[in-house]
């Protein structure tokens, strides 16, 4: 039983520890470059990116 426990233990660590790093990229800025990358595939949409 000690042994689930321990097992329960580090799953939990684990999955902490993913939605952390998880929850940091996602808030991390977009880099400028990729920026201008989006802009440009809006502006060759044949509405000009508009919905």
């Amino acid at each position: 039983m000690a042994h689930d426990s321990e097992n329960d233990n580090v799953r939990r660590q684990i999955d902490e520890n993913l939605r952390r790093v998880y929850q940091e990229k996602v808030e991390e800025q977009l880099p400028d470059r990729f920026k201008q990358l989006l802009d440009q595939l809006k502006a060759q949409e044949p509405n000009g990116g508009q919905k």
